[in-house]
């Protein structure tokens, strides 16, 4: 499984942006999706997760800003950032695995996109 982040940029503080990953040999079906970040001097974490079934999960500390969605025939994933603050600057990291068991928002997918940065700043 091959993952393309895309979308990555600045924008001030109260903006939105979309990020975009490709995803090869992708089945909504067969796969847990979805996004994490690392920000500067910190460990990766969660952000938001979409499992087989389509349950989604978000770190609380976007539920209500960011929104993840998935177009099957594109084999794309999306993280809509909304109302963006200057602590969303992260490398933001597209995931992927067969998720025999619900990982959740922790980082023990198989497989990783390179990351696009986001910064947030006037």
């Amino acid at each position: 499984v091959q993952l393309r982040e895309s979308g990555g940029g600045l924008v001030p503080p109260g903006g939105s942006l979309r990020l975009s990953c490709s995803v090869s040999e992708y089945t909504t079906k067969n796969y847990c999706v979805g996004w994490f970040r690392q920000r500067p001097g910190k460990e990766r974490e969660g952000v938001a997760i979409i499992d087989k079934d389509g349950i989604i999960a978000y770190a609380h500390s976007v539920k209500g800003r960011f929104i993840t969605s998935q177009d099957s025939a594109k084999s794309t994933l999306y993280l809509q950032m909304n109302s963006l603050f200057p602590e969303d600057t992260a490398m933001y990291y597209c995931v992927a695995d067969p998720c025999p068991v619900w990982l959740g928002l922790r980082p023990l997918y198989n497989y990783w996109g390179q990351g696009t940065q986001v910064t947030v700043s006037s």
